[in-house]
């Protein structure tokens, strides 16, 4: 004797998702989302390895004193900085303000 096939229930998420643009959507306002400087290509010009400098903009080490040990063109052109701790990280050229005197 044969097995009778089983079946088994439709879905209770619902019927298929609405096609896009079908809806109000609208524009959405992301809190989160990130706005990318254009000038960033072009980088911050006289700038030269041994300068000290200080890391601007608004990120974790804004307003750090710095000394400029590479300079890597590119794309975005960017700096490999030492702090007076010895550490090192990548900065941005654009992000790089020549040091305040005292």
């Amino acid at each position: 004797m044969a097995r009778k096939r089983q079946t088994y229930p439709p879905a209770r998420s619902g019927g298929p998702p609405p096609r896009p643009g079908a809806g109000p959507e609208g524009a959405v306002n992301r809190p989160n989302l990130v706005a990318i400087n254009l000038d960033a290509g072009r980088g911050r010009t006289g700038l030269s390895v041994g300068d000290r400098v200080q890391i601007g903009g608004t990120g974790r080490y804004a307003g750090e004193a710095v000394v400029i040990e590479r300079i890597t063109a590119g794309v975005i052109p960017s700096a490999v900085v030492r702090n007076e701790a010895g550490e090192t990280r990548h900065v941005r050229t654009i992000d790089l303000e020549p040091a305040r005197a005292g």
